[in-house]
């Protein structure tokens, strides 16, 4: 069994398809740390303008060929999931996999593509070992939460080497594949909708009299510092409630109005509705 030290050093090369801010979330910090060279990464994306413009802003081989990326012994597959068919077309006949990354048996494809299964993955691309993940948006800022899932043969080489890629950009959680829509649901697209609360409470304070500029910043502000006492203290929300809501007093009068209005219910449907969403385009 190869060892830790050599399961979670990055190849000397890797491929990536699709650089778009998620990929480029994911790649910067281990630029940044020297874990991965600039003239390692051999990326496609769609347009020659594109593939100028990122060339320029990063320091990277960026081109609109896939297949030399497919050489690399390990892939990060990041474009839009509807693209995914026009990608296995453009790179038929599917090339040969590369030799794996030291200690591994098969050369290592990690996949951001919303909503495509593994089986669809390992149909797709015989001869690679797959992981599939779900990250989320506040990865752009390294707060991220990065849901991952593999097939049961995966050796644990191959998943540490995904840890790798991974949790320079957030936490890593490893998760069956069954549970990886309502994990989407809450962490990919709760953020939306924590922004319209953000925003909802920001336009309340507009109502209220306050400047929509100043409203809007300290909506924010509140959120944030609100987050970080949860997680200081280790609340849970309905003790953070309480401590804020003294009897007769104007928090529990907006809680009450929120209640009438189905706030609650609101949310927990929003997040059954990305989930039931996420299964369909799966």
């Amino acid at each position: 069994m190869p060892s830790r030290a050599e399961a979670t050093t990055l190849p000397s090369a890797v491929g990536v398809i699709g650089l778009g801010r998620m990929a480029q979330a994911l790649l910067l910090p281990l630029l940044e740390a020297g874990q991965l060279q600039p003239g390692a990464v051999c990326a496609s994306v769609a347009t020659e303008g594109s593939a100028e413009r990122l060339t320029q802003a990063l320091g990277l081989t960026v081109g609109t060929d896939p297949r030399p990326c497919m050489a690399a012994p390990m892939l990060l597959l990041a474009l839009k999931p509807q693209q995914l068919e026009g990608l296995l077309r453009a790179l038929a006949p599917l090339p040969s996999p590369p030799p794996p990354p030291p200690g591994l048996e098969r050369p290592l494809l990690v996949s951001v593509l919303a909503g495509v299964p593994l089986q669809r993955l390992h149909d797709a691309f015989p001869g690679w070992d797959v992981v599939r993940c779900v990250p989320n948006a506040p990865a752009l800022v390294r707060r991220g939460l990065i849901g991952v899932s593999v097939a049961e043969t995966l050796a644990p080489a191959a998943r540490q080497l995904a840890h790798a890629l991974l949790s320079p950009v957030g936490r890593v959680l490893d998760l069956p594949e069954s549970q990886l829509d309502a994990f989407l649901a809450l962490t990919s697209s709760g953020p939306a909708f924590v922004a319209l609360v953000i925003e909802a409470l920001a336009d309340g304070a507009v109502a209220a009299g306050l400047p929509r500029a100043q409203a809007l910043e300290l909506a924010q502000a509140m959120a944030a510092g609100s987050l970080e006492l949860l997680e200081r203290q280790q609340l849970h929300p309905a003790q953070l409630k309480d401590m804020v809501a003294s009897p007769g007093g104007t928090t529990m009068a907006g809680l009450r109005r929120l209640e009438a209005a189905g706030l609650r219910s609101a949310l927990i449907e929003a997040v059954l509705a990305a989930w039931e969403r996420s299964r369909a385009l799966a």
